[in-house]
Order: structure tokens, then C-alpha cells, then sequence
């Protein structure tokens, strides 16, 4: 039997609201072109262990990341749910984002955020451009993690934290009691 109905792409509105169902952390990747340069960022992953890889997506059309490419080193700092200032300052195209903002220069020449739960050094290692962004493939330099057990920043369907998910539900749901934490 032939399938006669016609299948169209998701709106980009469409696109937006489906994928919010999705939860990320957030960060910021951040990069150093004659001054520092960041945006946020909620796409971002672990790629390979072996070479160690993360990749990021960044709007090819945007100002920082262009400027990330060419000076070929970033930062991605993961910002924890308490660091909604850091997420506002560098979500906006508004304003200068460091103005203010107490960072330090990395040993890899790119800006450290304050008070974050992870940072990855790491240089541009692939581009491919992808629709109207571009996934990064960074080589990972270097790792550094905080101490403590702070919680991450999430994003999920248009708002930050996911209140109605709590720790303590999967490990129930899924048998997972005797071996969660």
C-alpha cells in the first residue's frame, strides 16, 4: 500500500517547542579575539573520550563565535543553576558581557568564568555547518571541575530548572535504588 499523505518539516516555531521538551544545561563558551567574547550556549556534549572531543552548536550568523573560530581556542564554562546573571549577561546581544564581571585569562588564552561548575579548554579541532548554525568539534585541552555539589542550570520547555523532576524519582521508577548515588 502506497502512503499518499504529504509530509511537511516542522516550523521553526514547531521545531522550538518540541525540542524544549528536551532538558540541557546551559553555558557559556567563551574566547579571547583582541578581547574577550562569549555567548550562551545550551548545545553541548561529550563526543569522543578517546581523542577527547566536545562539540557545541553556535549561529554561524552571530558575532561571538566567528570570532571564536578565528582565534581557534574557546572555553566552555557550565554554569550552575544559581548563575542565572552570568546566563542573562551573555544571552543578550545587549551590553557588554564583561563589563564588570570579575573572569580571569585561562592558561589556553581564553576567558574563565567565575564560580562555575565545570570548565573544558579546548581548540577547534572541525566546523561543520549545519543549517543555520554551525557544530563545533573541539579537542579538549584541558578539564577543570569545582568542588562541592553544586546543581547545574537547566533549560527546559522555555524556563531554567525542573522543579517537578526531583533526584530521587528515578532511581524509583527504574529500579535504579541500590545502585543511584
Amino acid at each position: 500500500m502506497e502512503d499518499t499523505m504529504q509530509l511537511t518539516p516542522p516550523t521553526p516555531g514547531e521545531m522550538r517547542a518540541a525540542m524544549g521538551s528536551f532538558a540541557s544545561g546551559v553555558t557559556v563558551v567563551t574566547g579571547y579575539a583582541d578581547e574577550p567574547v562569549g555567548f550562551a550556549c545550551q548545545s553541548f556534549a561529550s563526543v569522543s573520550l578517546e581523542p577527547p572531543l566536545v562539540l557545541f552548536c553556535a549561529d554561524h550568523r552571530g558575532r561571538a563565535w566567528p570570532r571564536i573560530r578565528e582565534a581557534g581556542r574557546f572555553t566552555v564554562n557550565v554554569l550552575g543553576e544559581d548563575q542565572r546573571d552570568l546566563c542573562d549577561r551573555f544571552g543578550s546581544s545587549r551590553g557588554e558581557k564583561y563589563d564588570g564581571l570579575d573572569w580571569t585569562m585561562s592558561a589556553w588564552g581564553t576567558p574563565s568564568l567565575p564560580g562555575v561548575l565545570m570548565r573544558v579548554h579546548a581548540e577547534v579541532h572541525t566546523v561543520h555547518v549545519e543549517g543555520d548554525h554551525d557544530v563545533v568539534v573541539g579537542r579538549v585541552l584541558e578539564l577543570e571541575t569545582a568542588e562541592g555539589d553544586d546543581r547545574p542550570m537547566l533549560f527546559f520547555r522555555g524556563r531554567f530548572g525542573v522543579e517537578e523532576l526531583h533526584a530521587e524519582v528515578a532511581p524509583t521508577l527504574w529500579g535504579w535504588g541500590d545502585h543511584w548515588g
